[in-house]
């Protein structure tokens, strides 16, 4: 159906002949960049399937790379990565040639091996993606079990997934048990990142490993101090090009006031999450500027709906009526975010639905809607933590006076972690939750959150048969027309008649840095530091 041949584009200098001998024994003069960020990292790993977040997805193209690319650069299009290309056999299965002579940051080669160990082994371990056992077991792996979330992921991204057969050491096939219009996109996932087979037989354990994973991409884990500092490395025989910084440093630096302070100071030379109201004060200063916009992220409230009285389905339909999403934008954003129609993209292409419409801002109906649910304003909890996401504490508070204003009473609780966000007691009602969308499909976005094996049913916040029938038909349909049918359906179900979340705006993601830094930002959460993106002293 498809065969993919796309060339890079990259500057000469990434396309000219390796650097000779004297070359190299120069004096390194390129920069060591300091980044500081709000967060490191959720999970203290750096494995992509277990750090599936907004900050794991900012870093994990520095060291980690997967078979297909995507060009977060510009229009988030897939391109050839460890894959010079690929193509379609037929509906169920996709052929991929491997890039040659490209090198881990232990200096091993990449191989065929290497490829089907980090969807075996890595992400699956014994069970295989099927649950039934792997259909290949490499000989001389070490047995690591990753857990259960790890799985649990990888069985998400990759829900149709049979085996892995190498043809040849360039060739390399994936068979799906049902056919997946989707393919191309799922292996471009972070998920799926390629890594060192060999390196993760010398762990001592899968989290270990999980510390500091080997890769291919133009920088390697050097060091990590939880909740302090994170160290990459360039690795000089990346095969896209020498890296143009010798090192970057990730600093955790959780306010806003102390990531700008350092910047001004000269101590950091980007800070991260910037709100839209310090992006004025921060040019004021011709030496800075801010890069960013609206990303492929999509902000929501989450529901528990097995909360007493959540699990009556008017009174969520009432909390989404009592919200109104453009005083949220014009309010925390002065406008520099967009209102989705719901839980799309329009990167979606034909599976956008562009009639689609969120439940409106009607706080009469809110009001209804209560009166027949018998609410008599038992308290709804709210768990928050102090701005992971950008403007999240103002955001919280104000949709608390929303509600207020419609009978409505939620009681906000300051939580320190993810694990007490999402932990299973009594007091779990709404929380803040996000929604990438990874590539230009339904299912690399809604259906990564809700449905089966997702996140909201592993936390037991919400499911539905009917919704899991039909992202599961969703997943496996080739139709386009039917593909639509099945995806208006399933928006249907969790947006209006059983309220999963709440859609609020666009995330968008702002960087301040120095103005002689030449450095583009990505349309995604992904900062992107490798060859072509990069010039000190512009």
């Amino acid at each position: 159906m498809m065969n993919r041949r796309h060339v890079l584009k990259a500057p000469a200098a990434l396309l000219a002949a390796p650097l000779s001998a004297p070359a190299l024994a120069q004096a390194d003069n390129r920069p060591v960049l300091t980044i500081a960020v709000q967060r490191l990292s959720n999970s203290n790993t750096f494995e992509p399937p277990r750090e599936q977040s907004n900050v794991g997805f900012r870093i994990h193209g520095l060291y980690s790379e997967q078979l297909i690319g995507t060009d977060w650069l510009n229009n988030a299009a897939l391109v050839p990565g460890l894959a010079t290309s690929w193509k379609r056999v037929d509906a169920r299965t996709l052929d991929l040639t491997l890039r040659q002579n490209v090198k881990f940051h232990d200096g091993s080669l990449l191989t065929a091996e290497d490829v089907v160990f980090s969807f075996n082994e890595r992400i699956f371990g014994t069970q295989g993606a099927t649950g039934a056992g792997r259909s290949t077991v490499l000989a001389g792996t070490a047995t690591k079990e990753p857990p259960a979330e790890v799985v649990a992921v990888g069985r998400r991204t990759y829900p149709g997934l049979e085996r892995i057969e190498i043809l040849d050491q360039q060739t390399i096939r994936f068979v799906n048990r049902l056919p997946d219009v989707t393919l191309e996109g799922r292996i471009a996932q972070s998920v799926g990142a390629i890594l060192s087979r060999a390196a993760f037989g010398r762990s001592e354990s899968w989290l270990s490993w999980g510390r500091t994973p080997i890769g291919t991409g133009p920088y390697r884990i050097a060091e990590f101090r939880p909740d302090t500092l994170l160290v990459l490395e360039a690795h000089d025989e990346y095969w896209g090009g020498r890296p143009p910084a010798r090192r970057l440093r990730f600093v955790e630096v959780p306010e806003v006031s102390g990531r700008l302070n350092g910047l001004f100071s000269g101590e950091y030379d980007f800070a991260c999450d910037v709100p839209p109201d310090q992006i004025t004060v921060v040019e004021r200063n011709p030496r800075f500027e801010v890069l960013g916009s609206p990303i492929n992220n999509i902000r929501k409230l989450a529901f528990d709906k097995t909360h007493p009285v959540l699990a009556d389905a008017r009174i969520r339909r009432a909390m989404t009526h009592a919200i109104d999403r453009q005083v949220l934008v014009d309010a925390l954003w002065a406008g520099r975010t967009k209102i989705p129609r719901g839980m799309q993209m329009e990167s979606y292409g034909e599976m956008y639905l562009a009639d689609w419409e969120n439940p409106r801002f009607d706080p009469a109906e809110a009001r209804r809607l209560l009166r027949e649910a018998n609410y008599r304003g038992q308290p709804i909890p709210y768990r928050l933590l102090n701005n992971y996401y950008t403007n999240q504490v103002a955001n919280a508070q104000i949709m608390v006076e929303m509600w207020r204003s419609v009978g409505i009473n939620v009681a906000i609780e300051m939580k320190e972690n993810f694990a007490q966000v999402t932990e299973r007691t009594p007091g779990r009602g709404v929380r803040d939750w996000s929604n990438t969308s990874v590539f230009g499909d339904p299912v690399a976005g809604l259906l990564r959150s809700f449905g089966p094996n997702t996140e909201a049913e592993r936390n037991g916040e919400w499911a539905s048969a009917e919704f899991n029938q039909a992202s599961t038909a969703l997943e496996a349909e080739t139709d386009l027309n039917r593909r639509r049918e099945l995806f208006r359906r399933v928006l249907s179900i969790v947006e209006r008649e059983d309220p999963g979340y709440i859609t609020l705006h666009h995330a968008a993601a702002f960087t301040a840095k120095r103005r002689n830094i030449e450095w583009r930002a990505s349309s995604g959460w992904a900062m992107m530091f490798g060859p072509g993106n990069l010039r000190v002293g512009a």
